[in-house]
């Protein structure tokens, strides 16, 4: 790996390591997946989480980092990420948006997804169907030659034309042997702004978007960010690999929707 722009760039050899993180989170969070019904504790999902990491051999990327006390970030309905597992029960029309980190070989895997428990508003499906899309619709300027504000552009302009926010407190970024790389990406911008991106740039892309206001509040647990209107937010997270042509997907959200019944999201 090399230094462009603060930016790590990655080799293949890297790539292959961090897509072998990507897939764990990815079928973590599909394991998680199985679980999410009315009843159930938070902290439930977190106990399956966290054995199920470990049971491919790595370990969890979240517990312990920055002082973070679980495995998965869990985050209900008007939160918007860094939910604290614990004794909260899941109830029927919740959205629950759930952020898994892993490391393994010396690399981190990082996805997120918004799952629907029950039966939920057919408004709040619509949100986070167009979330999910605004990632994907993203992903397609994840290549060489673009820039980061080319990706926040397609997110927020999406987006907005259904009426949403942007949340500009918390965006993407580049990951690696570290959790957290260079660049930042947020999901809002102008076209042609900000860092080129080079071919073998590993980044995440998470859009998370509020169905009122952008406005953010951080809670008194000092973690759980949510809409100061508490509307629902949704939070969906791939990683990616810039390339030549066409970005590189490295986690999936398939294993999750083999799992989940076909009215779900």
């Amino acid at each position: 790996m090399f230094k462009q722009q603060n930016a790590v760039v990655k080799t293949a050899e890297d790539i292959e390591l961090l897509r072998e993180n990507a897939i764990i989170v990815s079928k973590t969070l599909a394991e998680v997946g199985k679980y999410i019904q009315p009843g159930v504790k938070t902290i439930t999902l977190d106990q399956k989480a966290e054995e199920f990491i470990r049971d491919q051999g790595a370990i969890p990327g979240f517990k312990g980092y920055r002082g973070f006390p679980a495995t998965l970030c869990v985050s209900l309905n008007e939160e918007v990420v860094h939910g604290i597992p614990g004794e909260r029960v899941l109830k029927n029309g919740d959205i629950v948006s759930i952020d898994c980190g892993c490391q393994k070989h010396g690399f981190y895997g990082d996805s997120a997804y918004t799952f629907a428990v029950g039966e939920v508003d057919n408004e709040v499906l619509d949100l986070l169907k167009h979330t999910k899309k605004s990632l994907y619709l993203a992903i397609e300027w994840a290549i060489s030659g673009k820039r980061v504000g080319d990706i926040g552009a397609t997110v927020q302009n999406y987006v907005e034309s259904f009426g949403y926010s942007v949340v500009r407190e918390l965006v993407g970024h580049g990951i690696g042997m570290q959790l957290h790389e260079k660049p930042d990406i947020p999901n809002y911008g102008k076209r042609g702004s900000g860092m080129k991106l080079p071919t073998g740039l590993v980044i995440c892309i998470e859009p998370m978007i509020n169905m009122g206001s952008k406005t953010v509040v951080q809670s008194q647990d000092g973690w759980t960010i949510r809409t100061a209107d508490r509307k629902p937010s949704a939070h969906f997270e791939l990683t990616v690999v810039v390339q030549k042509e066409k970005a590189e997907v490295l986690s999936t959200f398939r294993y999750i929707e083999e799992v989940l019944e076909p009215s779900s999201i």
